[in-house]
């Protein structure tokens, strides 16, 4: 039994494994791609390393843009190494290297003026940068790797200061986008590359987490038996009871938990309107819902 479970595990951490590497390979591509087809051609500097590249590419334009970022990611790589510990494996260094490497062939076979013609539609050019750049770095992100470069330096500048690592990069990447508009001297470089950067970050979230259309509700009403039926029977979902106790009137309180979808929670306000006008209710939004009738524990760490 022991021999059967060891090479059941074995295989699962196989399995995770090619699966990581292989979100890796895909999402550093990915990435490189929506720089060479969006972001690099029209000067916009959305931060990182390869907002850095592509202020050095311009200024020497013998050095490519995935070179520059490669050559930044090697010495930080190391140096996080060293100040933040063994967080940085195999799969960080995979990834920034795949990322230039496929930066370099793709502007080599493609080009790098205006390959798809928006040099006329920034903002258009700027959005679509965002999403597909956002999303190479979800995939990323997802197989518990890092994209390296401006994201070492924000948690080194984070462990010696009080500033919290997601204002750290916000500020290092505002400082590269501001390093744009002294080199190219176009206000719009810094706008177009904000809406990079803004655009980028949700769609990191929602391909990390998903569209998720559940919402938590919790329901606070003497009229909780009636409130639960509709629940169960009109709805189809199920809930928990907790009770509590009103802070004013410290009278006990039995308190309805429930998850449903974003189209449920409209229904379930109607139906809560006409129970108990008085009803307290709390929707909340949620990043990831796991247990039965939604999605299976064991896949949250997919």
């Amino acid at each position: 039994m022991k021999t059967k479970q060891l090479f059941g595990l074995y295989g699962e951490s196989t399995r995770r494994s090619i699966l990581d590497y292989t979100l890796i390979l895909l999402g550093a591509f990915i990435l490189a791609a929506g720089f060479v087809f969006f972001i690099n051609p029209y000067n916009i500097v959305p931060g990182g390393v390869y907002g850095i590249g592509i202020v050095v590419h311009h200024l020497i334009p013998s050095i490519p843009v995935g070179t520059v970022g490669i050559a930044l990611d090697i010495p930080l790589t190391f140096l996080g190494f060293r100040i933040l510990g063994a967080r940085f494996g195999i799969k960080t260094i995979l990834g920034f290297l795949i990322t230039g490497l496929s930066m370099n062939a793709l502007t080599y076979f493609i080009g790098s003026d205006d390959p798809l013609g928006l040099q006329d539609d920034l903002l258009l050019s700027s959005v679509f940068g965002g999403i597909v750049i956002g999303f190479g770095l979800g995939l990323i992100f997802k197989a518990k790797a890092t994209s390296g470069g401006s994201d070492i330096v924000a948690m080194i500048g984070a462990k010696y200061s009080k500033i919290s690592v997601g204002q750290m990069l916000i500020i290092i990447d505002s400082i590269i986008v501001v390093l744009g508009l002294v080199i190219f001297k176009d206000w719009k470089i810094p706008l177009y590359s904000w809406i990079v950067i803004f655009i980028t970050g949700k769609v990191i979230d929602i391909t990390i987490d998903g569209l998720n259309y559940e919402r938590a509700l919790v329901i606070v009403s003497d009229k909780h038996e009636q409130i639960r039926d509709k629940i169960l029977n009109t709805l189809e979902r199920g809930g928990t009871y907790l009770n509590g106790e009103g802070m004013y009137s410290t009278d006990e309180k039995r308190i309805i938990f429930t998850v449903v979808t974003r189209r449920e929670v409209s229904a379930l306000k109607t139906m809560i309107n006409k129970i108990d006008p008085k009803a307290f209710m709390a929707v909340m939004e949620t990043s990831e819902i796991l247990g039965e009738g939604f999605k299976p524990l064991d896949e949250s760490n997919a």
